[in-house]
């Protein structure tokens, strides 16, 4: 018998690796208006799969089981309601014909390149009928096999709002008979921006898992590229935005093995080993943000990835252009006002006026109230506190911040600054 652990691990990879590609295919078949079956599919599959795979082993191929058995669920489940359920429209006559379902759902289930459903499926979650928060959530449930916690933490909410969200999203499917389908040209970019905001929180998560005992899930930075490389291999999608957000994600990747040292504590950017970065990530986030300036729209995905190049260029922490780096702060508040932006302009402004100008910005910052709650507002102010010699009050940002972060590496790092002032 299998080890149990072993299967568990293997079955929590492949829910990553291949939901959102099975819920992509499958929805295809029966229709938006049916995603709560497809995702129902899914989940049974994968119930399936570990308690065959306890007892025989993993398949040497477990993605083709899965779609093996998933295929066959789809069809037992089709041929049981073919006279109740109405199905993709597109495919709903050779549905139920006893002639065509075979062949056709063979066909849709055993195709090796599923991009264009998985395209599909992002533009459908992200019908302009739905609420914002309804469309990202759905992305990252149904494509990126976020769990409703995960997408919770994501949002700073609770599991419960969420739920509702989803329901009424799936309910809008019904009522609606949203077609899955990628838009034309101009109705694309203008949901685009929604697809790419669910991508960039999923590599969030990946590089700085928020509920995980692991810093840094690679899983999730790979299934984020992945989705974002399917926009810009696609003719209708790749916008210049696409590449920005690319470049960014690139950059940032090229850290991760420099992030933490051997016993796993956090490595903040001043104390990383350079020789650690990857070097093939940062061409690569060069390349794309050349390609993203190909237009002469600009987004904050491109003054982002220009942050992020600047931190690449410079040799040392030392020589790094905070001019150059607040200079593209201020254009990307200028342009997305949030206080997540002006708290991280205002370390760009520590850095170069001092730790108090550094201060007075995060206090001058509008509605601070809203990312008071956001362990790096307190943690922040500690650090300034702490380089002005105020120990008492960096002790206690510091704490504050401890009592906000669930991440265990973030706990652990908190904790040693804490230490050193005593």
């Amino acid at each position: 018998m299998t080890d149990n652990f072993q299967i568990n691990t293997t079955i929590a990879h492949l829910f990553r690796r291949e939901s959102g590609k099975l819920v992509a295919v499958l929805t295809g078949i029966f229709g938006p208006h049916n995603l709560q079956m497809a995702e129902d599919v899914v989940q049974d599959t994968l119930i399936k799969a570990m308690d065959s795979w306890k007892y025989r082993g993993v398949p040497d191929d477990p993605s083709a089981w899965l779609f093996r058995v998933a295929k066959n669920q789809a069809l037992d489940i089709i041929r049981k309601q073919k006279t109740r359920q109405q199905y993709e429209k597109s495919i709903s006559t050779l549905l139920n014909s006893e002639y065509t379902l075979g062949p056709l759902v063979n066909e849709l289930m055993n195709k090796q390149d599923i991009s264009d459903d998985q395209l599909r499926m992002m533009f459908t979650c992200c019908h302009p009928s739905l609420p914002l928060e309804s469309q990202v959530a759905l992305i990252l449930k149904t494509l990126c096999g976020f769990s409703v916690s995960e997408i919770a933490k994501a949002f700073i909410t609770n599991n419960d709002t969420i739920e509702k969200r989803l329901y009424r999203a799936k309910q809008q499917f019904r009522d609606q008979k949203i077609e899955f389908l990628i838009p034309d040209l101009l109705d694309a970019s203008d949901r685009l921006d929604n697809v790419l905001t669910a991508i960039y929180l999923l590599f969030n998560e990946g590089y700085n898992s928020t509920h995980h005992e692991a810093l840094i899930r690679k899983d999730l930075l790979d299934e984020a590229l992945r989705l974002a490389l399917l926009l810009v291999e696609h003719p209708k999608t790749r916008h210049p935005k696409v590449h920005a957000l690319l470049s960014l994600m690139y950059f940032t990747c090229a850290r991760t093995d420099a992030r933490q040292d051997k016993d796993g504590n956090i490595l903040l950017l001043k104390d990383q080993d350079r020789k650690l970065w990857n070097r093939d990530f940062i061409q690569k986030g060069i390349d794309f943000l050349e390609a993203s300036a190909a237009a002469d729209e600009i987004s904050v995905y491109h003054l982002q990835a220009g942050i992020a190049r600047e931190h690449m260029l410079a040799t040392a922490y030392e020589r790094t252009n905070w001019g150059n780096i607040l200079h593209l702060y201020n254009l990307l508040y200028a342009m997305d006002p949030s206080p997540v932006v002006a708290l991280n302009r205002a370390i760009a402004i520590a850095e170069l006026y001092g730790p108090k100008a550094g201060i007075d910005a995060i206090e001058n910052i509008p509605q601070k109230n809203t990312i008071e709650k956001y362990y790096l507002f307190p943690a922040t102010l500690g650090e300034f506190y702490n380089k002005l010699a105020d120990h008492s009050k960096a002790k206690e940002f510091y704490q504050e911040a401890m009592r906000l972060t669930q991440s265990a590496a973030e706990k652990n790092l908190l904790q040693k600054k804490i230490s050193a002032l005593q």
